[in-house]
């Protein structure tokens, strides 16, 4: 095991239909800030405060979260003018956050669906992720992962849903979803 910042810059994609993809990688969060590495969130396609890492983020040393979208859904193939503009904004913040070496890891929550749903385009983002400096970790979650950041990525994890408390009827739960 190794414990120092030099280690750190590979890429991690956290994909799947299921449920865990931000959770999985706001833990990767928690330890870095735990080890005193400054880590920085970037959300995607969410605006809605209430969100629980949205209220415990500037409690927690060494950690900042940024969100960068509206608090309703995205529609697919039909993104409004200011989804468009806040998915470009974000995407500016982290590029300059990332080249910045401000921060040990940095996480670029649904930029996935970002990508997938027209927000984002895809070369950018595997330019930035080739051009990222050395000792920079960055993370990507969101589903419909594309081949291409598989492919560069170093960590890959599926996240397959199986049963989820939907199925049930149950709405999401804050502390839990949400």
């Amino acid at each position: 095991m190794t414990s120092k910042k030099e280690d750190l810059g590979l890429i991690q994609v956290f994909t799947g239909d299921g449920k865990g993809k931000t959770t999985a990688a706001l833990g990767e969060a928690l330890r870095a800030c735990g080890h005193n590495f400054k880590v920085l969130v970037v959300q995607f396609m969410k605006g809605d405060i209430k969100y629980g890492e949205v209220n415990i983020a500037p409690k927690i040393p060494n950690l900042e979260l940024k969100q960068f979208g509206l608090p309703t859904f995205v529609k697919k193939g039909e993104p409004s003018t200011e989804d468009l503009r806040l998915a470009q904004e974000g995407f500016k913040y982290a590029k300059s956050a990332i080249m910045s070496k401000k921060y040990d890891m940095v996480i670029l929550d649904e930029i996935n669906v970002a990508i997938d749903y027209g927000l984002l385009i895809l070369d950018n983002v595997l330019t930035l992720l080739r051009e990222r400096p050395e000792g920079v970790e960055i993370i990507l979650t969101g589903r419909y992962a594309p081949k291409e950041i598989i492919e560069i990525a170093d960590l890959v994890s599926n996240i397959d849903e199986i049963k989820h408390p939907y199925q049930k009827g149950i709405i999401g739960r804050k502390g839990v979803e949400w």
